[in-house]
């Protein structure tokens, strides 16, 4: 085993969006719109029509290296919160979690907290990958999707 006492398992970054939450909530849920503000440059695409609805659906991804992953949805709470585990399709996800959650302060304002989990990972060969997903490219995601909020709320 691998030691991973050094470096934090659980990774959280947060951001004030000048947006409503349901308007965040939509880009976050819809699989399609995320590689478009990924801070971790790591998605490719995501067929049309994937719009998460609830725990236990399952949404597709293509990843920048070609790879396809299969994202388990595991919390699910419509405009307030969502959570997924990926896995290679057909295989079991090896215990990474993403977890997006909304706390709207107004109607035009949302608290948006972003945390990768990898405290349960099993994969050993993915242990690299998760250390190099630091608060800063959490970060850099919040950042590209308040973007991407704000400029909806100005056409």
């Amino acid at each position: 085993m691998t030691d991973n006492s050094e470096t934090p398992t659980v990774v959280t970054a947060h951001r004030e969006i000048a947006a409503g939450a349901e308007r965040i909530f939509e880009l976050i849920a819809d699989p399609a719109r995320q590689p478009g503000w990924d801070g971790n440059d790591n998605l490719a695409e995501a067929p049309q029509g994937q719009r998460v609805r609830g725990t236990g659906d399952v949404f597709t991804m293509t990843l920048s290296n070609g790879g396809v992953r299969a994202n388990r949805v595991v919390e699910f709470e419509e405009g307030r919160r969502i959570a997924w585990l990926p896995s290679e399709q057909g295989k079991e996800p090896p215990g990474h979690l993403w977890r997006w959650e909304l706390e709207p302060l107004d109607a035009g304002r949302t608290r948006v907290t972003h945390t990768y989990d990898w405290s349960r990972l099993t994969d050993e060969n993915r242990f690299a990958r998760a250390r190099a997903t630091t608060e800063d490219r959490l970060r850099a995601s919040l950042d590209r999707l308040a973007e991407a909020a704000e400029a909806a709320g100005s056409d």
